[in-house]
């Protein structure tokens, strides 16, 4: 590569969904509220978990994780989208992009990480349930929260590597909402294979793993319900498994779509789209889909209304 007049890029330019002033209030006003329910949703399942004494299991302690990734995930991109909604350009520096790069891989991941966790939980507790308390103790649910960090903190280093190893001496508009990964590579002027295909393995490995680890849990499952002579045993097994099933559905579709297949395989608009579905929708959904299909929930969130209207 020759020298040229290059200039080292210090800072990105992120350009959003549209330059329509109109179209960016309404959008800023939809997302908002969307955010607004985020945060609502998943800090409601936490402090109704940690409050609740019949939460207080393996199950519930999983999915007050889940509801904090969920956090975590939005508002790493959440913020910035908002900001651009406002802004004519909305810059963010290099350490900065970086970070937000960072964080979404982090909070990503551990969230495949967490529903696998949950997908096995549900697997001991209905396939083995008088191994449950040995299979599922404090000490190991703990280890398995923990690994799930780490897996994702493992990845966001694998993204931030690569990343780091690319120089950017030219364009610096990011055809995104966020600092994503593809849209930054495609800005790089050293750009080589390698770098495309590192993230890719490391990302498909771990959806590849953890989807591995959801069927295989969910076969067994299904093979145990069957077998139950009570229909009643039937229905309850299955309530129990429905919510989870249906995040994980979301999450997947979504994220195997942008991290999985060839950057060539999707348009930069079809992956704006599919982003904003499981960095902003998802996390707001997942508080509504456990609170509304899942009776343990409910009766937790009436006991405490009734403790509070007392309290009042």
């Amino acid at each position: 590569m020759g020298t040229g007049n290059y200039t080292t890029v210090t800072e990105f330019i992120i350009l959003g969904f549209t330059e329509d002033t109109t179209i960016c209030i309404i959008l800023f006003i939809v997302f908002l509220g969307i955010y607004v329910v985020t945060l609502m949703g998943n800090v409601s399942i936490i402090m109704l978990i940690r409050s609740s004494p019949q939460l207080q299991t393996p199950m519930y302690l999983f999915l007050c994780h889940l509801a904090f990734v969920d956090i975590g995930y939005s508002s790493s991109v959440t913020p910035v989208m908002l900001m651009g909604f406002l802004r004519e350009e909305t810059s963010i520096c290099v350490a900065g992009c970086v970070f937000q790069l960072c964080t979404g891989v982090t909070f990503g991941t551990a969230e495949c990480f967490v529903l696998a966790v949950m997908a096995y939980d549900r697997y001991v507790a209905i396939c083995s349930p008088l191994l449950y308390s040995t299979h599922m103790s404090p000490r190991i649910c703990i280890l398995l929260v923990g690994m799930s960090y780490l897996g994702g903190c493992v990845n966001a280093w694998t993204f931030a590597g690569c990343l780091l190893s690319l120089s950017f001496c030219g364009p610096n508009r990011v055809n995104h909402f966020f600092c994503d990964y593809s849209p930054l590579l495609k800005l790089s002027c050293s750009h080589d294979f390698t770098s495309e295909l590192i993230p890719s393995i490391s990302s498909g490995s771990i959806i590849v793993v953890t989807v591995f680890i959801i069927v295989l849990s969910y076969v067994h499952i299904l093979f145990t319900i069957l077998k139950m002579s009570s229909a009643e045993g039937r229905h309850k097994a299955f309530s129990t498994c429905a919510s989870h099933l249906t995040a994980v559905t979301l999450f997947y579709g979504t994220t195997t779509f942008i991290y999985v297949m060839p950057n060539s395989s999707y348009s930069t608009e079809q992956n704006k789209v599919v982003s904003v579905f499981y960095t902003v929708v998802v996390p707001m959904l997942n508080p509504l889909i456990y609170s509304l299909r899942n009776k343990e929930v409910k009766e937790a969130m009436r006991k405490l209304k009734a403790r509070i209207h007392w309290l009042s």
